[in-house]
């Protein structure tokens, strides 16, 4: 896996670097500025802080704030199979070539033993191991629904204060779940293929609602004029992209796994369009208020479970749950009892 300094870091099975068990605590100030500076290891280091759930989470937040806001925040979805980490490594070259410093948060599926990402390797991405100016970051989904890690939006944050000009956040892959990144990222790639049904799957998963581009990846198989087709034909039959002045998502054809005429930069183009029209339209500064809108919801009721957490098995609880049994209250009315008494 590559960082920002062109060297490779050494990870533990959670995809946080080798020999964090017993480290001194975080100086996070100190963490931040080298991060700004473009040091790797800070950079990993915060991360991990974000991975792990650390007692130093809400500082590093609030010294990451007054440094954030603005990357590019790109998002790559698709079934499995359609080629998105071979795309994002053919987007992150071609970013290079305009000079754009890149991160890139691939979200992997998690071992059921270790936790860790099965896919934190990223073979594909090593192409870039030693360019000082693209950090790539494996992380596990842990069980997350939604293709995301719970951490992504903090570790977007991360690379955001440490310089990069686009974050690109490669998703899981897992079908109807996987539309939280639409909820993340400013423009948002849906990666089809043909042969793969991949235009009825769409139309079922609701992935034409979240799609800002269309790719469909190797394009040099039979079956990828058809599929081009069955995209424009669903778009087409209405939706959001339909109303007046919405954007309409462009359909773009790649073969990600070629280094020239790979259809990248008729992507990148599309891309620089719709930037435009979020900023023309008032859409991108919507996106990001209520990006930060379910971030805060997250992390309140991430506050509250973990005070349910405290109340679970007291006496109030089991009390409250009594006299439902017992017909003399609601679970609503219990709930609203419970809370008050937090």
């Amino acid at each position: 896996m590559t960082d920002v300094s062109g060297g490779t870091a050494v990870r533990t099975a959670d995809g946080a670097p080798g020999g964090r068990r017993g480290r001194r605590a975080a100086d996070v100030p100190t963490l931040v500025e080298r991060a700004r500076e473009g040091e790797a290891r800070s950079v990993a280091r915060l991360i991990s802080l974000v991975e792990d759930a650390s007692p130093a989470l809400r500082e590093v937040a609030a010294s990451l704030a007054p440094h954030t806001g603005h990357a590019q925040v790109l998002g790559l979805t698709g079934s499995p199979g359609v080629g998105k980490s071979t795309t994002t490594a053919a987007l992150v070259r071609a970013l290079r070539k305009d000079g754009k410093r890149v991160g890139v948060l691939a979200v992997d599926p998690s071992s059921p033993f270790s936790g860790g990402a099965l896919l934190g390797d990223r073979v594909r991405m090593q192409d870039h191991a030693g360019d000082p100016g693209v950090y790539i970051r494996s992380m596990a989904s842990r069980g997350h629904l939604g293709g995301l890690a719970w951490s992504t939006p903090q570790a977007l944050r991360v690379l955001d204060a440490a310089g990069c000009d686009v974050v690109l956040i490669e998703t899981v892959g897992v079908g109807q779940s996987e539309l939280e990144i639409a909820s993340l990222a400013d423009t948002t790639l849906v990666l089809v293929a043909p042969g793969m049904g991949d235009g009825i799957q769409a139309a079922k998963a609701g992935i034409l609602e979240v799609a800002d581009v269309f790719v469909v990846n190797k394009a040099d198989r039979d079956g990828a004029d058809q599929t081009v087709r069955d995209l424009r034909y669903m778009l087409s039959l209405g939706g959001r992209h339909s109303e007046a002045g919405h954007w309409r998502p462009p359909i773009c054809k790649t073969v990600a796994s070629r280094d020239i005429d790979n259809g990248m930069d008729d992507v990148l183009a599309k891309i620089e369009e719709h930037r435009a029209w979020l900023e023309s339209s008032g859409e991108g500064h919507r996106r990001r208020s209520e990006r930060a809108a379910r971030e805060i919801e997250a992390i309140a009721l991430a506050s509250l479970r973990g005070r349910m957490g405290d109340v679970h098995g007291s006496a109030a609880l089991g009390s409250l749950a009594d006299r439902v049994v017992a017909g003399e209250s609601d679970p609503y009315r219990a709930a609203d009892e419970l809370l008050d008494q937090l």
